[in-house]
């Protein structure tokens, strides 16, 4: 090819690919709308449905209203059509000129009239009553046109379900039948128009079908779409923005419309869980003065407490931290016959609550089937005995110092030492040596060989629980941050939340009063809750804590990534139906399922959930629900922020600017 015909061939090239030259600008005149917008392709070889195929092919079914009740009724009217799911609907309205609307009616009441003339003389007193009825009806609207006080409306009623497989379009198709039976509205798929259906359904403005009916100007209203989903309190914290309305979310954990005050958190890796939670303790702090606790599994809370002025509580095997779980607390009650708090010292309880976690040691991380109620017999009988020696009974006073005389006194006095596994443990040797029953001898020994690691006196790998506890969950302290991250994360880390539960149960939780006018608002908050549910025990104390915490005045969050692992553990499901507030971020794909079966969520919201960005999400407060989007302010992305490549970049910018 000579130069000058190639040089010729990419002109003409450049020429075909410059869109802004008038040329290729009549090319693109000449292309129709859906030859610009279509996918790559729409089969309408089926008269009942159409396939749109793209990357993933899809199935649509278009339907019209064939019959409307003869009372409207606002807003049931098509609310199941605007929030079915995955559906669209589109309604053209056209109005009526008064001639042409008094013709017609005066033509309908001159029908009625004969027809009830016929019943009459044919005895029919039923009909003709119902004759008389519908022509009363019509001359009350034909004066109420003529006076200007109403109107008439031409309305078709188009709408559009979408569906990933045929089958699930006929089940869908049944569904939304049904549920718009319920409002007397019937509906009929558009067979042999799917295709004009489909386009009178896009927003072109062109009815193809024309499925008219009459409406005048007070059903007309009943046909608007104005109640969107709307969610909050009249006080609370500004947790986010509805994203359907505008209308920023107002949330209160502890308002008196809720059953409940547990909500759960479940999102991917990246959504947003951890960023949310901070921005929500940290403005309940602020403005409402709501102390809250963390369990924090992967150390992304100490910068909340510092910026709080909070404590921030690091366990780990190098720390000097001691958390013993044979402490126990004075709770305060309402007496059912006075009304007055009182102090109880609820022994029998703590009894069980160590022996769980004990039991959860000696499982250890392989969850060993050796143990079993025999050990559990063993484990609690010990305990038992090591509260008798400390002289620990139900009567309050006896977990302080005896003075002198003999008398106990709880001002002033020092609290008793507490147990401790080192002391269960010599308690066990000792047992297992005067012990007699055969059948106990696997048991002792098994126990005395596995739980050598949790005691001190042998540089246990994990005995950062035995001895006394280092230090004190303060009252009115707005953040406590127990910080687990550098724990093993196999065994070490789900044992520490378990055992914290319960040790955060007895030091902050039960000094709240039943009487919640005057317990003070507090949250726990369990992060990375999964880490939990292949421990029994662990998951029977956290459906505990969920159930017992309302009467606290407690809210207890759990934020987990991992949804399917609460789906198939059944005795975990508690947890959430005893949330009343759930929080959806973005989902994986893997993970919908599980919550669209779980929490009844429709297409449209498990849609939203696989394709929507961070921070954004589904928020559920009782039987109301909202999407919203959670954006932090500047400021409070300095402590909130929980990127790594983004807080190194805030760092680097910081050592610039002072240097």
């Amino acid at each position: 090819m000579s130069k000058k015909n190639k040089a010729k061939e990419v002109e003409i090239q450049n020429q075909h690919n410059d869109y802004t030259s008038p040329d290729r600008y009549k090319i693109l005149k000449k292309k129709t709308i859906k030859e610009l917008i279509a996918p790559a392709g729409i089969d309408s070889s089926n008269i009942d449905h159409l396939e749109i195929i793209s990357n993933v092919t899809r199935y649509a079914r278009s339907f019209f209203v064939s019959s409307l009740p003869r009372m409207c009724t606002f807003p049931e009217l098509f609310r199941d059509m605007y929030l079915f799911g995955d559906i669209n609907t589109s309604i053209y309205i056209n109005p009526i000129q008064e001639s042409r609307s008094q013709n017609e009616l005066n033509r309908v009441i001159n029908e009625l009239e004969t027809e009830r003339i016929v019943a009459a003389d044919r005895g029919n007193i039923n009909r003709e009553s119902t004759l008389g009825q519908k022509r009363a009806e019509a001359e009350q609207l034909r004066d109420e046109i003529a006076a200007g006080f109403n109107k008439l409306y031409e309305a078709s009623i188009v709408a559009t379900l979408f569906a990933y497989s045929l089958e699930d379009l006929d089940k869908y198709t049944k569904l939304l039948a049904t549920e718009m039976s319920k409002s007397l509205v019937n509906i009929k798929s558009a067979w042999a128009m799917q295709e004009d259906a489909f386009k009178s359904n896009l927003p072109l403005m062109d009815d193809k079908i024309k499925k008219i009916h009459t409406f005048d100007r007070r059903s007309m209203g009943t046909v608007f779409p104005f109640t969107t989903s709307e969610v909050g309190h009249p006080t609370g914290i500004p947790l986010g923005i509805n994203k359907q309305t505008g209308v920023p979310i107002l949330f209160d954990n502890f308002h008196n419309s809720l059953t409940n005050y547990n909500m759960v958190i479940f999102a991917k890796s990246g959504a947003g869980k951890s960023v949310t939670m901070k921005t929500l303790i940290s403005r309940s702090a602020v403005l409402m003065g709501i102390q809250s606790l963390a369990l924090d599994a992967e150390g992304e809370y100490s910068i909340v407490a510092e910026s709080l002025g909070g404590i921030n509580v690091v366990l780990s095997p190098t720390s000097k931290t001691v958390i013993n779980i044979f402490d126990i607390e004075t709770e305060i009650v309402k007496d059912e016959i006075t009304g007055r708090d009182r102090l109880v010292l609820n022994v029998e309880n703590k009894v069980e609550d160590v022996t769980q976690a004990l039991l959860t040691m000696a499982r250890g991380s392989t969850r060993s089937q050796e143990v079993n109620e025999l050990t559990k017999q063993i484990i609690a009988e010990s305990v038992s005995e090591e509260y008798a020696a400390h002289g620990i009974t139900s009567d309050p006073n006896s977990l302080y110092e005896s003075t002198e005389s003999g008398l106990t006194n709880m001002l002033g006095k020092e609290k008793k030492q507490m147990p401790t596994i080192g002391s269960w443990y010599k308690r066990m040797q000792a047992k297992a040596s005067a012990n007699t029953n055969p059948d106990y001898n696997f048991h002792y020994s098994y126990l005395l060989k596995v739980m050598k690691q949790y005691i001190r006196e042998y540089d246990g790998q994990m005995a950062y629980f035995d001895g006394q506890s280092t230090f004190d969950l303060l009252d009115g302290t707005l953040f406590i941050n127990l910080d687990i991250s550098q724990l093993e994360e196999r065994f070490a880390r789900p044992l520490a939340q378990q055992i914290l539960l319960a040790w955060i149960w007895e030091k902050y939780v039960k000094k709240n009063s039943e009487d919640r006018s005057k317990a003070a608002k507090k949250r726990v908050l369990v992060d990375e809750a999964w880490m939990l549910l292949p421990y029994p025990e662990a998951v029977d104390f956290l459906n505990t804590m969920a159930r017992r915490a309302r009467k606290r005045n407690v809210s207890l969050a759990i934020i987990s990534q991992r949804f399917q692992d609460f789906y198939e553990k059944p005795e975990a499901q508690a947890v959430l139906t005893s949330s009343d507030t759930k929080l959806f971020l973005a989902q994986d794909k893997s993970e919908i399922q599980y919550l669209k079966e779980v929490f009844k969520l429709s297409e449209g919201e498990s849609n939203f959930l696989v394709t929507c960005f961070k921070g954004e999400g589904l928020l559920k407060v009782g039987a109301d629900g909202a999407i919203i989007q959670i954006q932090p302010t500047a400021k409070e992305f300095e402590f909130v922020e929980t990127n790594l490549n983004k807080l190194m970049n805030k760092n680097k910018s910081r050592k610039s600017i002072s240097y």
